[in-house]
């Protein structure tokens, strides 16, 4: 007799990086998620959405109901994704400005992020970026996103062994393990929240 395999359904996870330095580290975290998908995750299809285009928010670009286009299309793959990705490195205790201005637009009428899991990693020096985790969690409770509680990802990036390469490129094996298991939860929840059939 034949067994027969059941696969886990595909989600679709936006990845979006606060930081728009290309050497970032938060970038680099990105790349690395980006990696573990398509070598040793099945059932994750990542895209990184790079949020540069977009133009600061100004609803008064909001023209006959149509968003700018750079707008538009960002909306656009936030909506086809099942969850999202956040590397949200800390200026201030804070988010970045890039990252709250990609979350304003998503978030204009109708809001595109509601609903969906997400996840946040970071890394920086000091607590690693953990408190732009807190703020950017309470600003996802207002739009409605859904974190993961477990496990959390905050990287100090300069206390020794080295973390990343001259690149941004995340080194660090322990490291690498620590974004799988993010991933791997991130994707449980998402399936979770997935209405069944």
């Amino acid at each position: 007799m034949e067994a027969v395999v059941a696969s886990k359904p595909v989600i679709k996870v936006a990845a979006i990086c606060g930081s728009l330095r290309k050497a970032s580290y938060n970038r680099g975290l990105i790349r690395t998620a980006l990696e573990l998908t398509k070598e040793s995750i099945a059932g994750i299809q990542m895209e990184y959405i790079d949020i540069s285009p977009l133009p600061m928010l100004d609803t008064d670009l909001e023209v006959d109901g149509k968003f700018p286009p750079a707008v538009e299309a960002f909306r656009q793959k936030i909506l086809e994704s099942d969850s999202i990705l956040f590397a949200s490195p800390e200026y201030n205790y804070s988010l970045t400005a890039p990252l709250k201005n990609a979350l304003d637009w998503a978030s204009r009428p109708p809001n595109v992020w509601a609903d969906k899991a997400a996840a946040i990693v970071s890394a920086g020096g000091g607590f690693g970026g953990a408190r732009s985790h807190y703020h950017l969690r309470q600003v996802g409770v207002f739009l409605d996103l859904h974190f993961i509680n477990k496990p959390e990802f905050y990287l100090n990036a300069f206390q020794p062994p080295a973390k990343f390469d001259s690149d941004g490129n995340l080194i660090d094996e322990d490291s690498k393990e620590r974004m799988k298991q993010v991933l791997l939860s991130l994707q449980a929840f998402t399936l979770r929240l997935q209405p069944k059939n």
